[in-house]
Order: structure tokens, then sequence, then C-alpha cells
């Protein structure tokens, strides 16, 4: 446990750690269709993928996005069927048929990845699940939740089992908990909680959304106009804070 907080410690004061222990890979092309699936982490203050969609709206985008969520409150991997959700469609009219999606986006709850009695259940799902996106040709995402605000001492852990999961199945990882920390750490005026100090506010949406289009869609969140209704001010720091993480992160 030790090292991993090493890790986490260099990660978030700009150290070298990655060289030692590896990000997952790195994702090959955007995707133009994303399948969002978790819980209320993504579903709160209206969706982290509407806010993905408005940077890339106001960004320069080259091509159409789409996204679509599957999400339920308190809902673990192990209660979603993404096998289901990846059934093949109809292409045009013929018989052709293809996935409906180029990546899925899956997030546990927000405890099963550290709790004792969970965490073997996060591996063996992630495992399952990363199978059946790639089986439908498309790519398995992982995003990194963020530790409590009363428990700080979960960022270390969380990041810990979604990079290990993460380089055991070949999905990319968002780092969105690391990012919280770093924002805390950086400039702890800017609240990421709801009052129950588990939910995202709307900077801590906004924030994740920020760390999905660079790690994602490889497109810089610094600069980009949408705002989501924060202030300007905030907005800025937390692309910027977006950019560091996901950039340290994948070793870029």
């Amino acid at each position: 446990m030790r090292g991993v907080r090493r890790w986490l410690l260099a990660l978030l004061l700009g150290g070298s750690a990655i060289a030692e222990n590896g990000p997952p890979p790195k994702g090959p092309q955007p995707p133009r269709s994303l399948l969002y699936v978790g819980n209320s982490f993504f579903y709160f203050n209206d969706g982290v993928h509407r806010i993905v969609a408005g940077l890339l709206d106001a960004g320069e985008r080259q091509g159409e996005y789409r996204s679509t969520s599957r999400t339920r409150g308190g809902a673990s991997l192990g209660d979603h069927d993404v096998e289901a959700y990846l059934a093949p469609i109809a292409l045009t009219s013929s018989s052709a048929v293809g996935p409906p999606f180029d990546a899925v986006i899956m997030a546990d709850c927000s405890q099963c990845p550290v709790n004792p009695q969970l965490r073997s259940a996060f591996h063996e799902h992630v495992r399952k699940h990363s199978q059946a996106v790639v089986k439908h040709g498309a790519r398995p995402i992982l995003f990194m939740t963020w530790a409590y605000a009363d428990h700080p001492e979960m960022t270390a852990l969380l990041a810990q089992q979604y990079t290990e999961a993460g380089r055991e199945t070949g999905a990319l990882v968002v780092p969105a908990g690391l990012a919280f920390a770093r924002s805390i750490a950086k400039d702890p005026r800017i609240d990421l909680y709801n009052p129950d100090k588990r939910h995202p506010s709307l900077a801590g949406s906004y924030l994740s959304a920020c760390t999905i289009l660079l790690a994602v869609y490889g497109k810089s969140p610094v600069g980009n106009p949408y705002t989501a209704g924060l202030d300007r001010k905030t907005a800025e720091v937390l692309q910027q804070i977006a950019e560091e993480t996901v950039r340290q992160y994948s070793g870029q």
C-alpha cells in the first residue's frame, strides 16, 4: 500500500512514478459513438455525457459524435448486461448489421473496487464486460471514480484498482478520480461535491467531462468556450487540471 501511495503522490505532484507502474494502453481512434454504463456518478447534473457533448460541440469537431447513457442509481457493473446493450443493430434497411457503439465507458459503484468484499467482483465484471465489448468490435474504457469528500484515502485505492483492471484487460482508463484529488490540492475553494460528499457538484461533473474529452477523444479541454453554466474562471481552472492529470497519467 505504501507503494501505491507514493505513486499517487508522484502523480499529483508531477513525479515520474508512471514509468514504474505503467498506465493502461491508450485508445487508437476517438469513438464516434460512445455508451456510458454506470450509475448516479454519471447521471448527476443532467449527465456527464451531455457535458462532454457540449465540449465537443463547442470545440473544433471533425465529424459527428453521439452518446447514450445506461445508468441506474447505486448500480454496480454486475447490475448491467453490457452484452445485451451491444446487440448488433441494422445499418440500413438491408440485412447488414454492425455494432451500435465504437466504445463503452464503464464505472462501477463508488465503493466496489476498494471494498474487500466487492473488489474481486469488480475485476470479474471488468473482465467480463471488456470481453463483450471487444467481441462486438468496440473499445472498453474504464472511468476511475473519485474518493468521497470525507474519505480522501480512497483516491489511492481507486487509482490502484482501476489501473490494474485497465492493464489486465487492455481498457483505456479515464483518471477522473486523480483529477479530483489534484483539483482539491491545487484549489480547494472549488467544491467538486454535492452536499452528500459523494456525488459530484456541477464543477465535479464538468471536471469529469474534461478528463473524458482528452483521455477518450484526444481533444484538449483548455480554452474550450463551453462552461456548462460555471463561471469562466472556474471552468478554466478545471480544464487545466484535467489536462495536467490526463497527460501525466498517460505518460504524455
